[in-house]
């Protein structure tokens, strides 16, 4: 088994001519990995995006081979994966004004080059969801925003059409799956690849805490933050730091630790209807 690539939060390995993705229980904010581990992130990541790509399963090809014939070392943190030629663009489907969004909404009236009605605030259902790429190849390397017509320049319009409207469909689908128990999906990013046969196909997460916005429906409120069952939570916690969002990050507290960790765990059981069995490889 070879190591192939370690990021933020998740390392890839090759094993056979297939790849294990292995997400680790390290968590990021602002593109910055912090010191302190959330117990049990990772399996939780993992076997939510499975619990996801065979929900989907009908919409898009997706890279999963195996969710079990994975090193036994990584456990429930792994998944057997076919390799991929990644797009590069991350697929943000926004059926809500969050974040980078609504940052974008109230200096242009727009996100990622598409119009928005006036009056919304923070945390307002839109009138639909909207495709808002981004890219990580800038000169800050952080995610920044590109317009439909940029992945047109970029992958061509027949993938980049195909793109868009993959996008919304999984969105939709997944959210209107959630909204039956009681959960918001705000926003989230997919990332699609080719396989060998040059397949569009989607890979990496799929809707799970870290690439996802998700709100409890019964305390949603706009014109304001809203309770987070996901990354958000960490970042809010970050927000209140003397703290550059540069590296190295801080350490974070064990009450934030295990609240991030409890909010992950009530997300998956909400969404899978399963009860998590704590104690999972890192």
């Amino acid at each position: 088994m070879k190591h192939i690539h370690a990021g933020k939060v998740r390392d890839l390995y090759e094993l056979d001519g297939d790849i294990i993705l292995v997400a680790s229980d390290r968590v990021s904010v602002y593109d910055v990995t912090l010191p302190t581990a959330i117990p049990d992130k990772g399996a939780l990541l993992t076997q939510l995006s499975a619990w996801w790509f065979r929900e989907l399963g009908d919409v898009v090809p997706n890279h999963v081979i195996s969710t079990t014939d994975v090193p036994a070392e990584f456990g429930r943190n792994a998944l057997r994966c076919k390799p991929l030629e990644m797009i590069q663009v991350e697929c943000i489907a926004r059926g809500y004004l969050a974040g980078l969004g609504l940052r974008e909404y109230q200096k242009y009236g727009t996100v990622s080059g598409v119009p928005l009605p006036a009056g919304l605030v923070e945390g307002s259902k839109l009138p639909e969801p909207i495709f808002t790429p981004t890219t990580k190849i800038s000169d800050t390397g952080h995610d920044e925003f590109i317009t439909f017509d940029d992945v047109v320049n970029q992958a061509g319009r027949e993938t980049a059409e195909r793109l868009r409207d993959l996008t919304i469909e999984i969105y939709q689908r997944g959210a209107a799956r959630a909204e039956q128990k009681g959960i918001i999906i705000a926003d989230t990013k997919f990332e699609f690849g080719r396989d060998a046969d040059g397949t569009l196909t989607l890979g990496d997460e799929v809707l799970t805490s870290d690439s996802s916005r998700f709100w409890p429906a019964d305390q949603w409120k706009p014109g304001g933050p809203q309770f987070a069952f996901d990354k958000q939570f960490v970042r809010d916690w970050s927000s209140t730091l003397e703290w550059d969002r540069t590296p190295p990050g801080p350490e974070v507290p064990a009450d934030i630790v295990e609240a991030t960790r409890q909010r992950y765990t009530n997300l998956y059981e909400r969404i899978t209807g399963e009860t998590w069995t704590p104690g999972s490889q890192s």
